[in-house]
């Protein structure tokens, strides 16, 4: 039997174990990468949704930071295989509802097409920017730069705790299905007759986990405020420069026909 809750668990554990290497990337104000990721979401998304070309070259962001922060692509694909599938999902009709047409060497094609393969790039590098940033921010860190742009306390306060929680009740998981598997060796999975019981433990479990986590946080003195990063994370130079920088790069490439002109330049070089 897989163990799929043990999978997750490790893989919110190794996130967290990058977001706080000592590393370059990690080192940019948190509030920064926060800025910089939301503004290549929106240049992503605002992308014509025939222009293909145009959504490739933003793939320039990601890129880059795989390279920079010395992450592995193919284990970033890996850990958003449940989710790009619904990307898929959503827009696996896009060629049979879309009513345009185009014509490519003679041959009449959907437009639809066109549109789903700019709607799956876009979800894969909206996915991607989110997980760069998790990768080298933590937590409290992305927490407080939500805090800097004066996010609600109640919203912020929600996104850390699910996020915390996430890992407990992964761990919870885990054990509950450990448990089952000494009980039923012979069991391929949960049998569906015990879904109820063992989801209702489960509930109960994690309910008292979080409980004692929430009560050690507020005993360290945990108020729902992240003020005291303020004192450990200093806004420099460097971290202007590089929201200024991925700007303008953004703009350059969202209006500039980047493919063509990389294109003309080529062949005039080719040509001399």
């Amino acid at each position: 039997m897989s163990n799929k809750p043990g999978n997750a668990l490790r893989t919110i554990l190794t996130l967290d174990g990058l977001a706080r290497r000592d590393a370059a990337i990690n080192r940019i104000h948190p509030l920064s990468k926060l800025l910089v990721t939301l503004g290549y979401i929106a240049t992503v998304v605002s992308c014509n949704k025939y222009d293909i070309a145009g959504v490739s070259s933003l793939f320039i962001y990601p890129f880059a930071l795989f390279l920079w922060a010395d992450l592995p692509f193919g284990d970033a694909l890996r850990r958003m295989k449940l989710v790009l599938p619904l990307v898929v999902f959503i827009g696996i009709l896009n060629p049979i509802l879309d009513p345009n047409r185009v014509i490519i060497a003679g041959h009449v094609v959907s437009a639809g097409v066109f549109s789903f393969t700019t709607l799956v790039i876009k979800g894969l590098f909206a996915l991607l920017a989110s997980y760069l940033l998790i990768a080298s921010t933590t937590i409290d860190s992305i927490c407080y730069a939500l805090q800097c742009l004066h996010m609600p306390k109640i919203l912020v306060t929600q996104f850390m705790l699910t996020y915390r929680y996430i890992s407990v009740l992964m761990e919870e998981v885990q054990h509950s299905v450990l448990a089952y598997q000494l009980r039923a060796p012979k069991q391929n999975g949960v049998h569906h007759k015990v879904w109820g019981s063992l989801a209702g433990q489960l509930l109960l479990r994690a309910i008292d986990r979080a409980t004692v986590v929430y009560e050690g946080m507020t005993l360290r003195g945990y108020t729902g405020d992240f003020s005291y990063l303020h004192h450990s994370i200093h806004a420099g130079t460097r971290d202007i420069l590089y929201v200024i920088g991925w700007v303008i790069i953004f703009i350059s490439f969202r209006l500039l026909p980047v493919f063509e002109l990389l294109g003309s330049i080529f062949v005039h070089f080719h040509l001399k």
